[in-house]
C-alpha cells in the first residue's frame, strides 16, 4: 500500500524566494538519504541547479504576466508517496513517484523526484515547480486534490502489483472507478470539445470553421467572446471556457498548424510536446570526488553515470546537426552572442522602465506640490511657513533637484506620453522574452556538450590555444 500527501511551499517571513527553494530542494536531494544520490531523477530540470531553474522561471513569469501574488505565492508543491515496507525495492519506488508526479502534472510542470532509504519505510519526495513549462500559467492546486493524488498512486500501485489502502474515504470529485480507468458518459461540453476537434481542418479558415459548425447544427453567439450551444445543451459555452486548446486564438493557431493536437482515446485532447533531442548534463569530475573521500558506490554510479551523459551529448550533437567539434564551436559562439545580445536589451528595457517609473512619481510629486511651494515663494520664504509645509516643500525640491540633474530643460513630458513609452517598452520585452526560454535551454544544452567533448576528446584550452599559435608560426615561416 502507498499513502500520499501534497503541501504548498511559500516563501517564508523574512525569507526570501530562492533560499526557500534551494532549502525545499536540497532537503529532498539529501545524498545521505538518496544513496549517495542515487535515486534522484528529474524532469524537464536539471537536479543539480533545480532551484536556480524554478526561480528562473518565476521571473519569466512575472516578466511576461505581469502578475504578482507577493507572500501569497506557492512556489513549489511539495508531495510525498510513502511504501509499505518490505513491499517494493528504491529504483521502482523512484519510478512510481516520477510516474505519479508526471500524471498530475501531464507533462506540463518542472520537477524533482527523490527515493529516501534511510527510513524502514522507503518513500519518495517530488518538488513539482508551481510555474508551467512555458512561463504562462500556475498550477492548481484544485480541491480535494489529496484524494486525487491517491488514486492515481493506487493505480500505479495496482498496476506495479502492489497493495493499496482498502475502502478508500469517498470524493465529491471524479468517482474512484474513473480514476482506475472506468468510463464515464461524457458530458455536453465533452461533445462541444470532440465536435469542434472533428470540424478543424488546415484547408480552413476561422470563419469557414465557424460555418461548418453551424451546418451540424452548433448555435453560435458573438460577443466579446464567443459561446456555442450544440443541439440538446441547455446553454452556450464559451469557448474560453473548454480549455486551453478551445479558445479562439487556439482554435485559429489550431487551424494555421501553429498548435498540433492528438486525440486521446477517452476523446479529450492533449497537446503534443515538440520532441527535442534530449539534452545532456556536465560530465561529473570523478578525480576531484576521489580526492574529496567520496565512497566507492558513489563513484561506480558516477562512472556509469557519465557513460550515460557521454552517450546522450553524442546523440544530442547527431539530432541537431553537429557533425564535428569546429561546427559545436561555432554554434555555441553564435548562441552565446545571441544570449547575451537578448538579455543586454532587456536589461536596457528595464532599465529604462525604471527610469520612467521614477519619471513619472517626480512628476507627480511636482504637479502635487507646485501650489504649496509657489505660495511659499509668495511669501517671501517666510520660516514660519516653511515649518507647517516642509513636507510638500522639501518634496517640491527634491523633485526639481530630479529634474536639473536628468537635463529637463522647461516643458516636462506628459504622464499619458510616458505611458505610452512604458507600454512600447513592456512590448519590446514581451518580444524578447518569447524565445528567450528555448534561447537559453540552447545555450545550457551546447555548453554542456562542448564541456563534456573537451572531456571526452581531452581538449584543453591551452592545448587549443597552443595549437593555434603553433598553426600560426608555421604560416609565418
Amino acid at each position: 500500500m502507498a499513502t500520499t500527501a501534497i503541501i504548498p511551499i511559500h516563501a517564508g517571513k523574512g525569507r526570501p524566494v530562492a533560499a526557500t527553494l534551494k532549502m525545499s530542494v536540497g532537503y529532498i536531494k539529501n545524498s545521505e538519504k538518496t544513496d549517495n544520490g542515487q535515486w534522484v531523477t528529474a524532469y524537464a530540470c536539471d537536479p543539480l541547479i533545480a532551484d536556480n531553474e524554478f526561480m528562473f522561471s518565476k521571473n519569466q513569469y512575472a516578466a511576461i504576466t505581469g502578475r504578482s501574488q507577493g507572500t501569497k505565492d506557492i512556489l513549489a508543491y511539495h508531495l510525498r508517496i510513502a511504501f509499505k515496507p518490505g513491499e517494493i525495492d528504491a529504483k521502482k519506488a523512484n519510478q512510481i513517484g516520477y510516474d505519479l508526479a508526471m500524471k498530475l502534472t501531464h507533462g506540463y510542470h518542472a520537477f524533482v523526484c527523490c527515493t529516501h532509504t534511510d527510513r524502514g519505510h522507503i518513500h519518495s519526495h517530488i518538488i513539482v515547480n508551481s510555474t508551467s513549462l512555458d512561463c504562462t500559467r500556475k498550477f492548481r492546486n484544485f480541491k480535494n486534490s489529496s484524494f486525487a493524488i491517491r488514486r492515481i498512486a493506487d493505480k500505479l500501485c495496482l498496476e506495479n502489483g502492489l497493495s493499496i489502502v482498502e475502502n478508500p474515504k469517498p470524493s465529491p470529485g471524479k468517482d474512484y472507478g474513473k480514476w482506475l480507468g472506468g468510463e464515464k458518459a461524457p458530458t455536453m461540453r465533452d461533445k462541444l470539445c470532440e465536435l469542434i476537434d472533428n470540424s478543424i481542418s488546415a484547408d480552413m479558415d476561422f470563419e469557414q470553421f465557424i460555418l461548418r459548425l453551424k451546418e451540424q447544427g452548433v448555435d453560435v453567439k458573438r460577443g466579446k467572446q464567443i459561446s456555442l450551444k450544440i443541439p440538446g445543451a441547455e446553454r452556450f459555452a464559451r469557448l474560453d471556457t473548454l480549455g486551453d486548446n478551445y479558445s479562439e486564438a487556439a482554435i485559429r493557431e489550431r487551424l494555421s498548424d501553429e498548435r498540433i493536437i492528438v486525440k486521446k482515446s477517452d476523446s479529450k485532447t492533449l497537446v503534443t510536446p515538440i520532441i527535442s533531442p534530449e539534452k545532456p548534463s556536465l560530465l561529473i569530475d570523478i578525480q576531484s570526488k576521489i580526492t574529496q573521500g567520496y565512497s566507492g558506490g558513489f563513484i561506480h554510479w558516477a562512472k556509469v553515470e557519465n557513460l550515460k551523459q557521454s552517450a546522450k551529448t553524442l546523440l544530442y550533437l547527431r539530432e541537431v546537426g553537429i557533425d564535428s567539434y569546429a561546427e559545436l564551436i561555432r554554434q555555441y559562439n553564435n548562441v552565446q552572442s545571441e544570449f547575451s545580445r537578448r538579455s543586454e536589451r532587456i536589461k536596457k528595457a528595464d532599465e529604462k522602465m525604471a527610469a520612467i517609473s521614477d519619471l513619472q512619481k517626480q512628476i507627480g510629486t511636482y504637479s502635487k506640490t507646485r501650489n504649496v511651494y509657489a505660495a511659499y515663494k509668495r511669501s517671501g520664504f517666510d520660516q514660519a511657513f516653511f515649518e507647517a509645509n516642509a513636507a510638500d516643500i522639501i518634496l517640491h525640491k527634491t523633485a526639481k533637484k530630479y529634474f536639473d540633474n536628468q537635463g529637463f530643460k522647461g516643458k516636462l513630458p506628459s504622464i499619458n506620453s510616458l505611458k505610452e513609452a512604458w507600454g512600447n517598452l513592456a512590448k519590446e520585452k514581451r518580444k524578447l522574452y518569447a524565445g528567450y526560454k528555448e534561447l537559453r535551454d540552447r545555450d545550457r544544452a551546447l555548453a554542456a556538450a562542448k564541456h563534456n567533448c573537451d572531456k571526452i576528446l581531452n581538449i584543453s584550452h591551452e592545448e587549443l590555444d597552443r595549437q593555434r599559435k603553433n598553426r600560426a608560426e608555421s604560416q609565418e615561416r
